[in-house]
């Protein structure tokens, strides 16, 4: 019989993988955001003349065979590639060896928000063109989004719960949530999380323009300005955050560097829009107000948000009055800024990166400016970091938000033992 089952286990954070538009390694990624670099330019990953989107934020110089063989990469569309390459740093960062002993108390909770939308735009061309016949039989296994999880579960022998969850762009936060709680709970002593998104091609450019959610700039540098008054819409990004989430007592036994601790999880549904965010940010505010809770912590101890920060017009600005309705007056005492700022927004994967980057700010006090922001609409009135700044609270919160309005909030703090 399990002993202490229920909600009372400690989980800390021991290590971490991304693959990003500014980095393909933590350490890379962590140095470009000190940089300032964004990760904006055109796209390349298919012919895009004719679009009226031409900006994205692709990541740079993945070769998949430096982290798998040539077949194992062949089966596996970029999303997959990403996290089991995001998953092989976190492995070991985190030092931790996983055998026949121990691999069904190690899981993974892995998600894509959209899986491969290439993979159908490419079969569905062969099933128009040449008939039913030429439809590849790995257009399924490689299309799914519960493939992240799967072929990391494959790739490394994790033989415990390996799930996808699936929530827009709150998908990252909401399986991060999910590995904590897993732990908490007793299913698992240690948990991979995150996101993995790789799905830049023209149906899914085409599909998100018609929503006018994305931006149509053609300056790198005005094209994802979270906050600001001229912004205009979203950058797409891909990459890939996994974290590698530990019940303490593990951790400690094994003498694992403990990176930070998750303390709360919150979770909340507008039930108001497939894509458009409570005008009142009073969906958003409640996640927040649960991670708080969960914590034990009071909205005063709290300093600091990485905002989901999308740069659309509803967003930023319901985002806000979120914000200010979870915390208050002390809504202007926080510090508050957007990492899509600089790598756009990477759907599924945004929210594990975003959290990898709160755990890097602790690490270095230190945090980084909205890259690009220059004024905000009057309503807008927080402070969004236009410059960055040394950082000495103990807690970073992280939110995102997706359509259909899922909301979903991270709270973590500084390891003091």
């Amino acid at each position: 019989m399990r002993e202490n089952i229920g909600h009372n286990k400690r989980v800390v954070i021991t290590g971490m993988g991304a693959l990003t538009p500014i980095g393909n390694t933590v350490p890379e990624f962590w140095d470009s955001v000190k940089a300032g670099k964004t990760g904006f330019g055109p796209i390349t990953q298919f012919d895009a003349s004719g679009y009226d989107c031409t900006l994205v934020a692709e990541v740079k110089d993945f070769h998949p065979e430096d982290f798998m063989d040539k077949k194992s990469a062949r089966r596996m569309e970029r999303f997959s590639q990403f996290a089991v390459a995001a998953a092989a740093e976190a492995i070991a960062d985190a030092g931790l060896k996983i055998a026949e002993e121990n691999a069904y108390r190690v899981g993974c909770i892995i998600g894509s928000g959209v899986g491969s939308l290439q993979t159908a735009e490419r079969e569905y061309a062969k099933l128009a063109e040449k008939g039913p016949r030429k439809v590849s039989p790995l257009m399924v296994p490689m299309m799914i989004s519960n493939m992240a999880a799967g072929n990391v579960s494959i790739a490394y022998g994790i033989k415990g719960k390996s799930l996808d969850v699936v929530t827009a762009c709150a998908t990252g936060t909401n399986c991060v949530g999910e590995a904590f709680r897993t732990i908490q709970y007793g299913d698992a002593d240690v948990m991979l999380a995150g996101g993995a998104e790789g799905s830049i091609c023209g149906l899914a450019v085409s599909g998100f323009s018609a929503l006018t959610a994305l931006s149509m700039s053609k300056d790198p540098a005005r094209c994802s300005i979270p906050f600001d008054k001229e912004r205009s819409g979203f950058v797409m990004g891909e990459g890939a955050g996994i974290l590698v989430l530990e019940e303490l007592e593990h951790a400690k036994a094994r003498g694992a560097k403990i990176l930070a601790e998750v303390v709360g999880y919150g979770c909340s549904s507008d039930a108001y829009h497939v894509t458009s965010p409570l005008e009142s940010g009073e969906g958003a505010a409640a996640a927040m107000r649960n991670a708080m809770e969960d914590a034990g912590v009071e909205a005063g101890e709290i300093a600091y948000v990485n905002a989901h920060g999308t740069s659309t017009h509803h967003n930023d600005l319901f985002e806000t009055r979120a914000i200010k309705a979870a915390f208050g007056e002390h809504a202007y005492a926080l510090k508050i800024n957007s990492t899509k700022s600089m790598i756009g927004h990477l759907l599924g994967a945004a929210g594990a990166v975003e959290l990898i980057t709160c755990v890097k700010e602790l690490e270095d006090k230190w945090l980084h400016p909205t890259v690009g922001l220059r004024e905000c609409d009057e309503e807008l009135d927080l402070d969004y970091c236009k410059e960055a700044c040394e950082y000495a609270g103990d807690y970073a919160m992280s939110n995102s938000l997706g359509f259909g309005g899922h909301n979903a909030c991270i709270l973590i703090r500084r390891y003091n033992g």
